[in-house]
């Protein structure tokens, strides 16, 4: 469906259109009117050691101070405990009555604190944050007298920022009118295009005959035909270059350009869908079904998290979380069912390769400057979603990030990216294409993969060399092998210690001597206790923060925190549905080259599978975006090859399969 046949649409159907809008922006200006104004206070406190504690050698008999051995945890305990159900039944029986968040002050390392109250009174919104900044002391003192700790050695609280008088939030306020229009808007959207094809469907026969025919005469230029490959590749484009830590005020990091983009195709797909433009291919179902699992997994961890009391991050983080699913539905319909062809679908992965060898080549260029040049990219209207982010270092190299937000999400993207690179180098179609234009995006890929000094880029690389290599044909499998031996000396000279680095980073992880793998497996069992809370559907996706929590990174852990042992199911139905989709694509394939694009399927998942437990994969964008588009890219595959796969003979029909015959060598021929 292209846009002037969307405009015709929305002009035919006007009076579905413009009476739902109208009533819609009333709505907005009625609750623009009727919604009081919301005031914010703040305090921040810090925490002081005591005087004795000052004095006297380390071990002072105070547990929560010397937890540890700093303040920062003593501050952590703090704020958990201002954050639990008890605290708020006592601030409320005090007057604290409105809603409250307790929290690390921003861009600080120390026991410093921030206590926020939000109400529509400005004089009580003043009042109630001196009563919660003068609970939290009282709170602490109370923690250390249960602790039986003598009052010496007790930890002071000293506020450093005295309650400001309140100020108005507009922005929450602009926020609510604007999703009621929003609503009301996309509402009258839909059932325009409902109403489109219900009257389309009653009179098609007399259509049939008088309608003129459409798209003829002068072309404009927004008449154009689009499909979802198009749109799709719209997508990768923001995806990829606009950086990934840059979003809409607000939204927090779902909110990037490349997300928001993905929820307007969502609904074009619908208009496309409801008046029977787009039918989805037969046999491309099962990523989509998939999909319904994980929705349904998300969908009760956000009841779960809605029945539990959470602080309002978490309400607002969860409400973020149902905006992330919905973009990755987007991006699974819109591959497994829009794409009606599999030339486009084609078109679209080697778009997709391209793409990921240019941000490839920018992580080149951050590795060997010590710099970032997303750093320098300001785009207006866009925030950052990651306060201070800097170039990360491991040894003496910098660890590129590219347009990513971190190294993780460069070296995951590349690795599940790499296997569809090696396999367009390798397609007998592209062989007219001089080397470059076919072995520049694996030697880009491959060649980012070592600059991150990341375990998790080198564990995918590995998995797609073992997992690719192993099926070639004995020439090339060698070849390739020596081809790689000679790559790690050409690393080895031409970036000195880079090898040896990397050789360190898995001595260490091997004899549990690294810091970060030691901090990781502590984490572990600290999620234990939130598991056994909420077992089934977790806390809510989305909102184990790291502000409040803790930072996992293990996808599988985090998701056991936000969804449960149901999410983890759900996880793992999908990723193995991924490696499923590939081992079925090269089983049914008649060509050579198929097999192979069976196998880079296969070998993505994998990767997916293994480096999820590495790093929490899906809280970055980029890399998120990227899975669910190959996961649903593989099923439209297999929906294709199923269908061009020959039938089974039958006692009728005997030489059903023999006559394939003919067609396969015409196929393979012109391959």
């Amino acid at each position: 469906m292209s846009i002037g046949e969307i405009l015709a649409v929305l002009r035919r159907r006007w009076y579905v259109m413009v009476p739902l809008t109208l009533i819609s922006l009333l709505a907005g200006a009625h609750l623009y009117r009727s919604v009081p104004v919301a005031y914010q206070s703040q305090s921040s406190v810090a925490l002081l050691d005591s005087t004795a504690v000052a004095e006297l050698a380390p071990a002072f008999g105070n547990p929560i101070s010397n937890a540890g051995g700093s303040l920062v945890v003593t501050a952590d305990v703090l704020i958990r405990t201002l954050s639990g159900t008890d605290a708020a039944r006592d601030l409320q029986g005090i007057g604290v009555t409105d809603p409250y968040t307790v929290g690390f002050a921003a861009n600080t390392s120390g026991p410093m604190l921030t206590l926020t109250v939000t109400g529509t009174d400005r004089a009580n919104v003043l009042e109630e944050t001196n009563q919660l900044t003068a609970f939290a002391g009282e709170t602490l003192n109370a923690l250390q007298a249960a602790a039986k700790v003598k009052p010496a050695y007790m930890v002071q609280t000293a506020p450093v920022v005295l309650p400001q008088t309140p100020v108005p939030q507009m922005k929450s306020r602009y926020q609510q009118v604007l999703g009621v229009v929003i609503v009301g808007t996309t509402a009258a959207f839909v059932l325009s295009f409902l109403t489109d094809s219900l009257l389309a469907a009653i009179h098609r026969r007399r259509a049939a005959s008088a309608a003129p025919a459409r798209g003829r005469g002068r072309r404009k230029p927004w008449g154009r035909q689009l499909d979802a490959t198009a749109l799709l590749s719209c997508y990768l484009g923001l995806a990829f270059f606009v950086p990934s830590n840059l979003t809409l005020p607000g939204m927090g990091g779902v909110g990037t350009p490349a997300n928001v983009f993905a929820l307007l195709c969502l609904f074009w797909y619908l208009a496309a869908w409801i008046t029977g433009r787009i039918r989805p291919a037969p046999g491309t179902r099962l990523p989509r079904v998939v999909m319904c699992l994980l929705a349904f997994s998300v969908l009760g961890s956000y009841l779960a998290n809605a029945m539990r009391g959470s602080s309002h991050k978490e309400v607002l983080a969860a409400d973020r979380g149902l905006i992330g699913l919905l973009v990755w539905v987007s991006l699974v319909v819109l591959v497994s069912a829009g794409i009606q062809d599999r030339e486009r679908l084609d078109v679209l992965l080697r778009r997709a390769v391209v793409m990921g060898s240019v941000v490839a080549a920018i992580g080149f260029y951050d590795f060997f400057t010590a710099t970032n040049i997303a750093d320098s990219i300001s785009i207006p209207g866009l925030q950052s979603s990651v306060a201070q982010i800097t170039t990360l270092d491991r040894g003496s190299f910098t660890r590129p990030r590219s347009t990513t937000a971190q190294p993780l999400e460069f070296g995951g993207m590349l690795a599940i990216m790499l296997p569809f690179a090696v396999q367009q180098a390798f397609d007998p179609v592209r062989r007219h294409l001089r080397a470059w234009r076919r072995w520049g995006p694996v030697v880009l890929m491959g060649g980012a993969l070592p600059l991150t000094v990341s375990r998790t880029s080198i564990i995918g690389a590995l998995i797609v060399i073992l997992v690719m290599v192993l099926r070639w044909k004995p020439e090339r499998r060698w070849a390739a092998i020596g081809l790689l031996m000679g790559s790690v000396a050409c690393f080895k000279v031409i970036i000195p210690g880079l090898i040896g680095t990397i050789t360190a980073l898995f001595a260490s992880f091997l004899t549990n001597s690294d810091s970060s793998t030691q901090a990781r497996t502590v984490k572990y069992s600290a999620i234990v206790p939130y598991l056994t809370e909420r077992p089934l559907f977790g806390r809510g996706f989305g909102t184990f923060l790291p502000e409040l929590f803790f930072f996992t990174d293990n996808q599988y852990m985090l998701t056991l925190a936000e969804m449960g042992l149901v999410g983890v199911i759900a996880l793992l139905v999908l990723l193995f549905t991924g490696i499923h989709q590939g081992g079925a694509i090269r089983r049914l394939a008649r060509t050579e080259s198929d097999r192979e694009l069976g196998q880079a399927f296969f070998a993505s998942a994998l990767v997916s599978l293994v480096i999820a437990a590495t790093f929490d994969a899906l809280s970055f964008p980029m890399f998120a975006g990227v899975f669910f588009l190959t996961i649903a890219a593989g099923g439209s595959y297999l929906g294709f090859i199923r269908r061009a796969a020959p039938e089974p003979a039958t006692v009728e029909s005997p030489c059903s399969s023999a006559s394939q015959q003919p067609a396969d060598r015409i196929r393979a021929a012109a391959l």
